[in-house]
């Protein structure tokens, strides 16, 4: 591992500051996502600036009925807090799927949100990609590629986004807060993650040096009727394969409102727009949910050893809107 300074930040103008004083120092939070890449030698950060002391470690509700919460709260934290719970049941659910209790005691969610890809070619420094070494090429699409991306992908990069947070608060229309040496800044989440083009290494609309300091959520009364569900490859934590993030708000049979976000299906979470649009005002039904989960598979572009995630997110996507409604979808 590359020799590096560390700094403990004791105010948000302070950590800025020293980003914006030094390109290749990075915000350290919980450092479950960071140290790892570290060690593999794919981020060389010169200076550690930790963030962990800011007073950004709270989840509050706001007037609209929302929450808004800080950039430092812990995954086990944000899991266990009742307002989530009871409002925004599919994000504690999805918290929950994403890792081991030590390491949601860490982990930030401002540091969930910015975590790398996992691929294989990514984390390996001794392989061209595209993501890390711009211009390298991306070996998975004709290498290891049986978890990568479907929906969204491009020539230059098929990775997938590790999220499992990010789907939920994908779902739920969170906004990112910002600050940077230019100001505060918001940005809707559904911006927050750039499409990956041909330009992989640029992965979010933050701007450089740009501290996360707060995720709002704005009331949505939806979400209280909501489910995150994940398959993965093994019963212990991991990765998912694919995941769906859900919410339906069905009046004498009728799905008035949807939300829809699909995981590790794409270099960001996925907001299912036509399945949504295909739910909304039709029969809370398994026909409904299949033709709702058809539409947005339809843009699907899998590689030859990934095909299997068109169908399996087919399926989830019925059986989490199943579940929801409270019904059969034969």
């Amino acid at each position: 591992m590359k020799e590096f300074g560390y700094r403990r930040a004791h105010d948000v103008t302070g950590a800025v500051a020293l980003l914006a004083a030094d390109p290749e120092a990075r915000f350290l939070g919980g450092g479950t996502n960071l140290v790892d890449l570290m060690k593999s030698g794919v981020e060389r950060p010169a200076l550690l600036v930790d963030v962990r002391e800011l007073p950004l470690d709270r989840v509050e509700t706001t007037a609209d009925g929302g929450l808004r919460i800080g950039a430092t709260v812990t995954n086990s934290d944000l899991a266990a807090h009742p307002e989530v719970r009871r409002h925004y049941p599919a994000l504690a659910q999805a918290v929950l799927a994403g890792a081991s209790g030590q390491l949601r005691n860490m982990a930030t969610v401002g540091g969930n949100l910015l975590q790398r890809t996992r691929c294989g070619y990514f984390t390996d420094v001794s392989k061209p990609c595209n993501k890390r070494a711009p211009g390298s090429g991306c070996p998975a699409v004709a290498g290891e590629h049986h978890n990568h991306a479907v929906l969204g992908a491009s020539g230059h990069c098929v990775a997938v986004h590790p999220s499992d947070m990010g789907v939920a608060l994908t779902a739920f229309d969170a906004v990112v807060s910002y600050e940077s040496a230019d100001g505060p800044g918001r940005i809707p989440i559904t911006d927050f993650y750039l499409p990956v083009g041909d330009t992989p290494h640029r992965e979010t609309a933050l701007p450089p040096g740009a501290l996360i300091t707060h995720v709002s959520l704005p009331a949505a009364p939806v979400a209280a009727h909501s489910r995150y569900r994940k398959v993965r490859e093994r019963a212990s934590y991991a990765f998912a394969i694919g995941s769906v993030a859900a919410a339906l708000d069905i009046e004498d049979g009728v799905v008035r409102e949807a939300r829809l976000a699909l995981g590790a299906v794409a270099s960001r979470p996925w907001r299912a727009r036509a399945a949504e649009a295909v739910l909304t005002g039709a029969p809370a039904d398994g026909v409904t949910f299949a033709a709702a989960a058809d539409a947005e598979l339809a843009a699907a572009r899998p590689l030859p050893d990934n095909g299997y995630k068109v169908t399996l997110m087919r399926n989830l996507v019925v059986s989490v809107l199943t579940e929801l409604a409270g019904g059969d979808a034969r």
